[in-house]
């Protein structure tokens, strides 16, 4: 009985292996390019008797180089491993770096195609990356992936398709790399904007200098004077008691509320080069909230469409960076339009005191505008309210493109039109004392940036 059930054993592990084998066979284009050439020669024996003999002598080699390369590619020694770390996240609307590590443990050398299956929100079908793979070396293949939204991405397992000098026969080896990704707002961007906004930095390298219009309120210091400090800040007092030059130094005002407001309206699913204008500004949320924590404020984030999406309110403690993240991470874009009279109330019930209140949106006309301005001219004599338009740059493009024919003049008319309006709708917002960020989306988190170091600098906060 014993004897029986190990020669099943035996048959089920021969039976797993020959399928293992088939599937990881895979016949190139140069097996049948060298296959169609012999039934070519051999069909061609049938009018001419040499050519028969030439054809199956051709089939006769090719049945010895395919055992020849199939030793080569299953032999014992061959070991080729496959290794593809998954990062926690991938920073959205940014280039992520996704290496894949190909170990060649053998002692000889093959040639390799990379073939990664990756997530279907990437439209990826190409053939992968070819490279030479040299006996016990190690490669890396880099790719560079540029997620368009956010959401869980599934990785499938990565694959390497090794093929001999003879190329007759490919073996695939597949590494165990599957998993899921989530796809955050870019922490990237708001790590590289929390350097740029220190005051020691910002100079030079994208953050405008603002020059102060008088102090803010809160003093931090008395120190020695050195060249460059503001004169008419010298202490004469303790000037006179230290016998040298004395100047007091100030800071901005901390613990003041910073709050985002997302429009996740019907408007904001606009897309430029792929990522929705909310994704955009999802992006620059987290970057603003970010450098207000820095500057030692408290942010905040309110999302609305039909009604109020999501809400965290404003502190500074250190988990809200996460909780701010997080629930920017969960927004969802609406098919409605987003109700700006019910975002009043809203933002009354969770800052009660004046705050700085960034609110993105997109008014695609003057019509649009109307209707929430009325809110939008109360919300701003309680906060200071900065209200972010976004510039639309392929109507910007077409109003430049010069016109040679009657329907590219008409196309530039109209683009020139809607430009202009756009342009006028801001002007409008700033005559009700509304300031005005009116960007391009791919410089929304630095004129935002700006603009709030800017309005912090002259303490309009």
């Amino acid at each position: 009985m014993s004897t029986n059930t190990d020669r099943s054993s035996i048959g089920v592990r021969a039976t797993a292996g020959i399928r293992r084998w088939f599937g990881s066979l895979y016949l190139p284009d140069r097996f049948f390019a060298v296959w169609g050439g012999i039934v070519a020669v051999t069909a061609l024996g049938f009018v001419w008797d040499p050519l028969l003999l030439v054809g199956l002598a051709a089939l006769a080699l090719l049945g010895g180089l395919l055992l020849l390369d199939g030793i080569l590619l299953w032999g014992s020694d061959v070991r080729v491993v496959l290794s593809r770390p998954l990062p926690r996240l991938l920073n959205l609307g940014d280039q992520n770096r996704l290496p894949i590590h190909i170990d060649n443990r053998s002692g000889r050398s093959f040639r390799v195609q990379v073939l990664d299956e990756l997530p279907a929100q990437f439209q990826e079908r190409g053939r992968g990356k070819a490279l030479r793979l040299e006996a016990r070396s190690r490669e890396r293949v880099d790719q560079k992936l540029r997620p368009l939204r956010r959401g869980v991405y599934r990785f499938g397992r990565t694959h390497a398709f090794l093929r001999t000098e003879l190329g007759l026969l490919e073996r695939r080896i597949s590494g165990e790399t599957a998993g899921e990704v989530p796809v955050y707002p870019s922490v990237e961007q708001m790590k590289h904007y929390e350097l740029l906004a220190l005051p020691q930095t910002s100079r030079g390298q994208g953050l405008r200098k603002i020059r102060r219009i008088g102090h803010s309120y809160e003093f931090e210091q008395i120190k020695a004077y050195v060249p460059g400090d503001d004169r008419r800040a010298i202490n004469w007092k303790a000037t006179s008691r230290r016998q040298e030059l004395m100047v007091n130094q100030y800071e901005d005002e901390r613990s003041q509320s910073v709050y985002i407001l997302l429009d996740c309206g019907r408007t904001m699913t606009l897309p430029f080069e792929g990522m929705s204008l909310l994704d955009y500004a999802v992006n620059t949320g987290l970057v603003l909230a970010n450098v207000a924590l820095q500057r030692h404020d408290k942010a905040g984030l309110l999302a609305f469409d039909r009604g109020m999406v999501a809400a965290v309110p404003a502190e500074k403690r250190r988990s809200q960076r996460t909780r701010i993240l997080e629930a920017l991470y969960r927004l969802k874009e609406s098919d409605y339009e987003a109700d700006f009279e019910g975002l009043y109330p809203a933002i009354n019930r969770l800052s009660p005191a004046r705050s700085l209140v960034v609110l993105f949106s997109n008014f695609e006309s003057p019509y649009a505008l109307d209707r929430a301005l009325p809110m939008l001219r109360r919300l701003a004599r309680r906060h200071l309210l900065l209200l972010i338009l976004f510039e639309n740059t392929e109507v910007a493009q077409a109003a430049e493109t010069p016109a040679h024919s009657i329907p590219e003049i008409y196309r530039q008319t109209l683009a020139s039109e809607f430009r202009y309006q756009k342009r006028q709708m801001a002007a409008r917002a700033v005559q009700h004392g509304i300031q005005v960020v009116y960007t391009a989306p791919q410089d929304l988190s630095l004129n935002v940036v700006n603009k709030y170091l800017e309005l912090k600098a002259r303490g309009l906060i």
